[in-house]
């Protein structure tokens, strides 16, 4: 069971990644604080198992904390959020 600076250091991480994801995909996208650091958290376990599909290599939790790990939770958070949008729609304004 993770600890509880591990649970906040995730949770940062995807924040941060969600904050990236949200400021490279163009028009306005909902959520506040939380649901940007679940789709950036989402966005790293995606992109760490999509390189585990093409590659066939595994990848470690603490490997997304560098810069290929990183790169790949930015990626799984855009396709994430590119999803959403497909699904529920763009938001109007």
């Amino acid at each position: 069971m993770p600890t509880l600076s591990q649970m906040i250091v995730w949770a940062l991480f995807g924040l941060i990644v969600g904050l990236i994801a949200k400021g490279l995909m163009p028009g306005r996208d909902p959520g506040g604080l939380i649901f940007t650091s679940l789709l950036g958290i989402a966005g790293a376990l995606l992109g760490n198992y999509l390189y585990f599909l093409v590659t066939g290599a595994e990848r470690h939790p603490e490997e997304t904390f560098t810069f290929t790990g990183a790169l790949l939770a930015v990626g799984g958070a855009f396709v994430l959020l590119g999803a959403y949008r497909v699904i529920f729609g763009r938001p109007r304004g």
